[in-house]
């Protein structure tokens, strides 16, 4: 790593900038070296650091001056704005958000997947990572497309609140509250109550369309990044918001192109680092969201197969969407990046 590198986290005050600070923090990336920075109403905040107190600042163009690198945890919105700002004051940019994955003259890059990506040449300075629920579902599908080849892939993902960040942890916690006291609350961030509910509608709906932008995305994203490979799974599915805090669980539906035994995709599925197998039911050892907090890899379990269509997989999974799903990829694509020429 550049010793000299220094670092804008954007969005340091939301659920995924907090991570990235953790993350880089555990990596013992310098305070000095680091500037962290929001919105104009975050500007004076007070960030523990280990030991140290960094001051959050607003972001701008005066401020990402001499950045080497900027991560950007925030919202698409506003990173079609920022992504360009600190591209043009000479920064590598690292965004998380959707803002990008659609451009093909942006890299869209899952690191441990794609990452020969960020060494090779690209129009400008500026990288696109995958959602969450692509992240789990790229990392999945990839040694089972290897062992058997892989044709389609039927997502369900159940979704937690912190995908929307802080506003969606605070609606949940006082929709519980009201709820447990008698009262039925109002929704604001999310489209009805999703406090003892489920809500089949995550994001806002496409234009003329049935989808929503986090269905879409999911196959956008995996044919994107499966192109590569040479072979390109058909993904699609529903994203339901469920009423817990942290971390996606995804049930998974998975057409193989040659029948495999279920003991057989295990093993396949074990030999990835990017994964954790937990298939012991009988034993009560299976993939949840409360499991999988803070965890690097993605857990896979509940593996099925079916007599009657033994091309069929069926399994469950599970990833901590503000740590691997968005910070640790921020992290270890940036630093990748940063690794490049000026």
């Amino acid at each position: 790593m550049n010793e000299n590198l220094r670092i804008a986290v954007v969005g340091a005050t939301g659920v995924v900038g907090t991570e990235v600070l953790s993350t880089l923090l555990q990596r013992d990336f310098p305070a000095e070296q680091l500037t962290v920075l929001a919105s104009e109403r975050s500007e004076g905040e007070e960030l523990e650091y280990g030991e140290e107190t960094l001051e959050v600042e607003p972001v701008s163009a005066e401020t990402l001056r001499g950045v080497g690198l900027v991560l950007l945890a925030t919202p698409a919105d506003a990173s079609r704005t920022l992504a360009p700002m600190a591209q043009a004051a000479g920064a590598w940019v690292v965004d998380v958000s959707s803002a990008f994955r659609a451009e093909g003259n942006v890299p869209l890059v899952l690191p441990g997947f794609n990452s020969e990506l960020l060494g090779a040449s690209f129009k400008g300075r500026i990288v696109s990572l995958p959602s969450a629920v692509t992240t789990a579902v790229a990392n999945i599908v990839e040694p089972l497309r290897q062992a058997f080849g892989v044709v389609q892939v039927q997502v369900t993902a159940l979704m937690g609140v912190s995908s929307s960040g802080q506003r969606g942890l605070k609606e949940l916690e006082q929709q519980t509250a009201a709820l447990l006291s008698g009262r039925e609350p109002e929704a604001h961030v999310f489209p009805h109550r999703v406090g003892f509910n489920l809500v089949p509608q995550v994001g806002s709906l496409m234009a003329n369309s049935p989808w929503t932008e986090e269905e879409a995305g999911w196959t956008l994203e995996c044919a994107r990044l499966f192109a590569g490979k040479g072979e390109v799974p058909v993904v699609a599915g529903t994203a339901v918001q469920v009423p817990t805090f942290f971390g996606h669980g995804l049930s998974l539906s998975v057409r193989l192109k040659k029948p495999a035994p279920v003991d057989q995709a295990r093993e396949a599925l074990k030999g990835s680092p990017a994964l954790k197998v937990l298939d012991s039911p009988a034993e009560k050892v299976y993939p949840m969201p409360s499991l999988v907090t803070a965890d690097p890899t993605i857990h896979v379990g509940r593996l099925r197969s079916f007599p009657q269509s033994p091309e069929w997989l069926t399994l469950f999974a599970t990833v901590d969407n503000a740590g691997r799903g968005a910070a640790l990829n921020l992290v270890e694509a940036g630093l990748r990046l940063a690794e490049r020429p000026a």
